[in-house]
């Protein structure tokens, strides 16, 4: 599926909508540059889980955030992590593979990212529009608010 969206606000409402069809033990997979709005994206996707955007910060400085919920929330960041480093003993496939949602931006640092992950690819196309890509959601089950 692809959106087209022209601001911060919008960004945040495409994210709600997919935070609204996952379940526990999904992963998110983020794609694109620095400012494409990976981590705005995040705050709809905390928003549609219960948790507060204002709470939501980018994960950059801690690697892995956790949002204790009903539902929790794993935020990870792999913008500090070199491109080719291995990350298997970081713990980060214990946070993958636990109860929760886990988000992952800058994705591609993870290597091969299993194909039940859904991926979205983040391109800018001017100052604040956004060129949005999700592969692995079922479009018949998208309700875009």
């Amino acid at each position: 599926m692809k959106f087209l969206s022209r601001s911060a606000e919008e960004t945040q409402i495409i994210g709600f909508s997919l935070g609204k069809l996952l379940k526990s033990q999904g992963v998110v997979c983020l794609y694109g540059e620095l400012g494409a709005g990976k981590t705005t994206f995040v705050k709809g996707i905390a928003q549609a889980l219960g948790i507060p955007e204002s709470n939501v910060t980018s994960a950059s400085f801690t690697i892995i955030v956790e949002y204790d919920n009903e539902i929790p929330l794993y935020h990870i960041d792999l913008y500090r992590i070199e491109k080719e480093a291995n990350i298997d003993g970081a713990g980060i496939w214990d946070y993958i593979y636990s109860e929760g949602i886990t988000v992952i931006e800058w994705a591609e640092r993870l290597g091969k990212v299993p194909d039940d992950f859904i991926k979205v690819k983040f391109a800018i196309i001017d100052e604040v529009t956004r060129d949005i890509t999700i592969e692995g959601i079922d479009e018949k089950d998208w309700n875009y608010m």
